[in-house]
């Protein structure tokens, strides 16, 4: 068996389709559209069911499909013909909404969390669209992590325990499949999110150092982790990976794969069956899928998933020992929550997307009032300044403005692991954001620092990375004789080049801030304006801001 067989390329798509992810299902119940019939029937015709599933199982069901075929069963005197198409879920998640016409009856993800997330998906999308109602599962397999014998014995396995704290060391090497594409890199994050869980909206330090670490160790799938191990045993880093995938390995490889089951427990992938329905689904299709479900939760078909190495959907192993894995229940962790998987890639796409971001905070005097919460709006901007600068990698280009009466050049935009005045990039940014409570005073030249910052942006376009202006304010345009917002506005279109794209992110500080005029700066640019009544609310929405640029060249 080949249980990591890719029947297509996985497709980046997903990832801005997912970070709101996850909301309640939508129930869809199963109509019987006609009367079943068994071998002991004879039947004519062609009644198309589609079943699409995770390459993982997809012999399986193919095998289940032939079996089912044999015993001719039908609907209404018409023969049941199954297609098993076999596609990583990611893909079916994006295509859903966009393909209403030939969808698949039944979908078989590794995850009940892509049937949520595909759920959450086609709600947002007007006109007819698939609905999804996810049954019970098939089967399950824990996510362990695994290495080869050499970097297993590295950790003292199986003499001391091995934890998923301990795999974030930056002493232990890891690597992890792509989450945009792959249940299993969408797991770990979870799992290191639910380890050090965001705060008010923003990921702790610890969450950021981590996902730091795997921004470059990042594979495209599970089976180039596999292969990497097969050609380098002693030195391959560990991985994440399904249990099942390890005794599908090892029965198949010179090269032995080592399971170690983290003492925390894991998380479970499930297997569910999901129902898609259209309005486009020919008669007796209903029938058809509730059939062929039936022949899927068999007796047969559950020992034809055990061999494969499949647990129970409980978790139970009926399988003997096997190399390389336990036969006991692991512990069993909850599954990542909707909110965890959000926030963790929100973090995810920060630190991959290269940025060019010019910050322009506003130092007038109103910015030493207080939030509500009680913290000044400076130190609000000062800390989220420092929040999200800490998430960036060092080849982000990164520079610091102030204004008030007129704008000033604090720090000049430059790669966060460069030199600025004889210290790095990012100190120096550091000491400067330290000192904005000490520039508080004057009045708001707003118009005129927007332009002169915007126009610096795109004379130094680097098409390489996304070029952004954070633009932080808490007030209105003060200065008497400057450019007003008409005169603004149309410079600011004119200065808008399509090959030299650079959105302007408005942020607006307490309820005094323009939210109006901070809207139209960010819609003159196709960007984004937002509003934070608090410190909680600006760390939020700043990194918020910071996940959702887009990539608009096809070089960053």
């Amino acid at each position: 068996m080949r249980p990591h067989r890719h029947a297509r390329a996985p497709r980046r798509r997903l990832l801005h389709f997912l970070l709101p992810v996850v909301v309640a299902l939508l129930a869809v119940g199963a109509v019987v559209a006609g009367t079943l019939t068994n071998a002991a029937h004879t039947c004519g015709g062609e009644l198309p069911l589609r079943v699409t599933v995770t390459p993982a199982i997809d012999q399986i069901v193919q095998q289940t499909a032939d079996a089912f075929e044999r015993d001719r069963a039908s609907v209404n005197g018409v023969c049941i013909k199954v297609t098993v198409v076999s596609e990583q879920a990611a893909d079916v998640v994006a295509e859903l909404p966009t393909k209403p016409i030939d969808p698949p009856a039944l979908w078989i993800p590794d995850s009940s969390l892509w049937a949520s997330t595909a759920g959450q998906k086609d709600s947002g999308v007007p006109g007819v669209t698939p609905k999804v109602a996810v049954h019970g599962s098939l089967a399950s397999s824990p996510l362990v992590v695994v290495g080869g014998r050499d970097e297993v014995a590295k950790l003292d396995w199986p003499q001391s325990s091995v934890s998923w704290q301990r795999l974030v060391d930056p002493g232990v090497p890891v690597d992890i499949a792509d989450p945009l594409t792959n249940t299993e890199g969408i797991a770990t994050l979870g799992l290191a999110e639910g380890m050090a869980p965001a705060q008010d909206g923003a990921p702790p330090p610890q969450l950021i150092a981590a996902l730091l670490r795997l921004r470059d160790s990042t594979q495209q799938s599970i089976d180039a982790c596999y292969q990497l191990m097969a050609k380098n045993p002693a030195t391959a880093p560990l991985f994440t990976a399904t249990e099942q995938s390890v005794i599908a390995h090892n029965s198949s490889s010179a090269v032995p794969a080592t399971a170690l089951y983290p003492s925390e427990g894991s998380v479970l992938f499930d297997y569910p069956v999901v129902r898609v329905t259209s309005g486009t689904e020919v008669s007796g299709t209903a029938a058809a899928a509730d059939e062929f479900e039936r022949r899927l939760r068999s007796d047969e078909t559950a020992k034809w998933l055990s061999d494969a190495g499949f647990r129970e959907p409980g978790g139970r192993a009926a399988w003997p020992m096997q190399q390389g894995v336990r036969i006991d229940t692991p512990n069993r962790l909850p599954s990542p929550t909707t909110a965890q998987v959000a926030t963790v890639l929100r973090a995810w796409d920060v630190i991959h997307l290269d940025g060019r971001t010019l910050a322009v905070i506003d130092t007038s005097g109103s910015m030493n009032d207080p939030m509500p919460d009680g913290q000044k709006r400076v130190e609000v901007a000062r800390d989220g300044a420092l929040a999200g600068m800490a998430l960036m990698p060092d080849s982000t280009s990164v520079g610091l403005w102030t204004f008030s009466d007129q704008w000033h050049e604090l720090v000049p935009l430059g790669p966060l692991g460069g030199k600025s005045a004889g210290a790095s990039q990012r100190q120096a940014l550091q000491q400067a954001a330290a000192s904005l409570p000490s520039l508080v005073g004057g009045s708001t030249a707003l118009y005129d620092t927007v332009l002169q910052a915007y126009q610096a942006l795109r004379d130094g376009f680097d098409a390489s990375k996304v070029n952004s202006l954070v633009l932080i304010t808490d007030g209105r345009n003060e200065i008497n004789g400057g450019t007003d917002l008409d005169t603004m506005l149309a410079r600011l279109h004119a200065e808008v080049d399509a090959t030299k794209p650079v959105q302007i992110i408005g942020i607006g500080l307490g309820p005094d801030a323009d939210i109006g005029v901070l809207q139209q700066l960010a819609g003159a640019t196709g960007g984004k304006a937002y509003q934070a009544l608090n410190g909680a609310d600006f760390r939020s929405v700043l990194f918020d801001a910071l996940s959702r640029r887009p990539c608009v060249t096809s070089n960053c």
